[in-house]
């Protein structure tokens, strides 16, 4: 019983009540003690009665807490009991020592005592051991999980050994459907409706673009995408992300059904998608959306790019770029670069790192462009190797053309802010000679050939990237054709831009389009020299052997492609994995081939080539690379074997999601 209660019936009030009381009794004593003895009598019955009077309180407050406390026990242990949401007590050995009515409820037994944590509960993490082999006691967690239709949170507290289980089905569910409900934006465009429709009249045109659009519009109501006509090559969709979801399922199967569709034609007709998905507001989604389909074009068309927060995916891309056989942008560019150059003191060109002759052709050809308006051009290497050694020991005799070529710490500190930087036959600041260059121009200039890929030099002024183009030396051909009246070239000059044509052409045999030869005649009247292309690109015996050796290693995989590992310790240079890689193709059967070996410097390259019924650029942009649809690498680190698994994962994950073959 609380102190205040018992002092209650004693405390200073009721002393000094008595103490007044015995006062007056023996005063009254004083005068009459009759009277006296009475009111002392009475007094004292007075003090019994309140001594009773506060014993009989006190029982009657003692039953009253024993017994709401042993309701508030057994009306404790019901609540408990019948919780809305679940608990779970387990032993040291994770084994369930007791839970509430909830628990049995939810997972529809009577009793799960004695049942594994694990086995309710499989996404609870396992406890981890220190050094001196005592569990680790880990912060409490929370996570969520689904028993049948019906959702769970889940609290864990593995210190104190016990679990809470809430439902949040219609959280769940309103989740989901908020999800499943955000809005996502795409472009859908005919990426080659001129070339498809080159030679038609208007009537064969319009049924054209009818049986196509039907097509379209047919696949947009089966997934549910909402579909606005812009023109007549262009589309705005709008769509949920549960669409999309399926879209990206069915890997956009619009594009094969039109491509099958339009087969007949002399040039098959393709789409392009750009889709967006994530953004807070609807302009920046739309702004994504262009930059997706941008991508998707620049990667040749045929195909569906989707960026989706930070994740950008790709979808189709199975058909070679189609040449566009106009020659306006050509024009429009050479033109743009004419007045950049003029505008500029002086032009730093730059490669790729190890470049090949293309790279070299191209520089070669852009320095030649300043060089007709007299604007100072330099050309960055970093140094020759095996590709290029040959052209540069023919360079080094041409006294003027030598002088342009400068090392990359030479580059950075001519670098002003009115020199203009040319970059060639890649599209990556990061695969460029020199990225600081990159980053410290203020005019940056792209010309590629090369299919577009996530990293890109956003922020350039002028871009001039054609995935239909055989190499960057054809397109600066082009651009030299319109960027003077009256180009003439020096029998160098012209080889090595020819030459660079050759290479990545393997002597006018893949890539190759009537601009191609249009660009080679051009070079060949302008005094390049073939005979000198062809002593340049001869071979060494000893690595013709040592190709031989690597081939012997090749083994037929999925029936039509080759994969070639080497010997673990064997250093190979890339130039060399690449042309094996171009030998294999040469076999029998062969479709794609794939060439595997160390570098001299220690990373691991992976060569592939096809022959356009498989994009090996998909393959290789999963592993972290990128390239052609016909050719392409990448460059890892690890060891053979590992290279050799992460290939064969890929290899797998395609054929089972699409088949690795058109």
């Amino acid at each position: 019983m609380p102190k205040f209660l018992k002092k209650r019936w004693h405390g200073y009030y009721t002393v000094w009540a008595f103490i007044l009381l015995l006062l007056l009794v023996m005063f009254v004593t004083i005068y009459n003690w009759t009277l006296g003895l009475i009111s002392l009598i009475l007094a004292s019955a007075l003090g019994i009665v309140m001594i009773k009077a506060e014993l009989a309180f006190r029982r009657e407050l003692n039953d009253y807490i024993n017994g709401l406390s042993i309701r508030i026990k057994r009306m404790e242990g019901e609540a408990v009991s019948m919780l809305p949401f679940g608990i779970v007590l387990y032993s040291e050995d994770r084994t369930v020592e007791w839970h509430n009515r909830f628990v049995a409820d939810m997972f529809q037994e009577k009793t799960m005592v004695g049942n594994p944590l694990q086995n309710l509960f499989p996404k609870l993490p396992q406890p981890k051991e220190k050094k001196d082999g005592n569990k680790e006691s880990s912060k409490e967690l929370h996570d969520e999980f689904q028993l049948d239709d019906r959702y769970y949170g889940v609290i864990h507290n593995p210190q104190e050994r016990y679990v809470y289980v809430y439902e949040i089905t219609e959280l769940a569910i309103l989740r989901d459907k908020y999800e499943n409900e955000r809005i996502a934006l795409g472009i859908l465009v005919l990426d080659n409706l001129d070339e498809a429709s080159q030679g038609m009249d208007d009537q064969q045109r319009t049924a054209l673009i009818a049986r196509v659009t039907s097509e379209i519009t047919s696949w947009a109501k089966r997934y549910e995408v909402y579909l606005r006509r812009l023109s007549s090559d262009r589309y705005l969709m709008m769509l949920n992300y549960k669409s999309l979801q399926e879209l990206e399922q069915s890997r956009f199967v619009i594009l094969d059904e039109v491509r099958e569709m339009t087969a007949d034609l002399k040039v098959p007709m393709t789409l392009s998608v750009g889709l967006a998905f994530g953004s807070d507001t609807i302009s920046e989604m739309g702004e994504l959306a262009q930059s997706s389909l941008d991508m998707a074009l620049g990667r040749g068309g045929d195909q569906a790019a989707v960026k989706s927060g930070q994740r950008l995916s790709f979808y189709g891309g199975k058909s070679n770029a189609v040449e566009k056989r106009t020659r306006v942008r050509a024009r429009v560019i050479a033109h743009a670069l004419r007045d950049l150059m003029q505008e500029s003191d002086r032009v730093i060109i730059m490669g790729h790192k190890m470049p090949d002759m293309d790279a070299i052709g191209a520089s070669i050809g852009v320095w030649k462009a300043a060089s007709l308006y007299n604007v100072e051009a330099r050309i960055v290497l970093d140094g020759p190797n095996p590709s290029i050694e040959r052209m540069m020991e023919q360079v080094n005799k041409d006294e003027k053309l030598s002088k342009a070529f400068v090392l990359p710490e030479q580059a950075t500190q001519m670098m002003t802010e009115h020199t203009l930087l040319v970059v060639v036959d890649t599209h990556k600041a990061s695969m460029t000679m020199e990225p600081k260059l990159v980053q410290s121009a203020t005019r940056v200039v792209v010309v590629d050939h090369h299919r577009r890929g996530e990293e890109f030099i956003n922020d350039a002024v002028l871009i001039y990237l054609e995935p239909y183009a055989s190499s960057a030396a054809e397109l600066v051909t082009e651009l030299l054709q319109y960027i003077h009246d009256k180009v003439q070239f020096t029998p160098l000059e012209a080889t090595a831009l020819l030459a660079g044509i050759t290479v990545d052409t393997k002597h006018f045999a893949l890539h190759t389009g009537s601009r191609t030869f249009e660009a080679a005649g051009f070079l060949r009247r302008s005094g390049a020299d073939t005979i000198m292309i062809q002593r340049l690109m001869k071979e060494d015996l000893s690595e013709y052997i040592a190709k031989a050796e690597i081939i012997k290693h090749a083994k037929m995989v999925y029936g039509n492609i080759a994969l070639a590992v080497t010997d673990p310790g064997i250093k190979i240079p890339q130039m060399m994995i690449a042309q094996v890689a171009d030998t294999l193709l040469n076999m029998t059967d062969v479709v794609a081939s794939f060439v595997i070996s160390e570098r001299p410097d220690g990373l691991i390259g992976i060569s592939a080539r096809s022959l356009g019924r498989m994009n090996v650029q998909v393959v290789m942009e999963r592993l972290g690379g990128g390239g052609h649809l016909t050719n392409a690498a990448v460059q890892l680190e690890g060891t053979l074997g590992e290279a050799e698994k992460r290939l064969t994962n890929v290899l797998a994950e395609i054929e089972k999601e699409e088949g690795l073959f058109e």
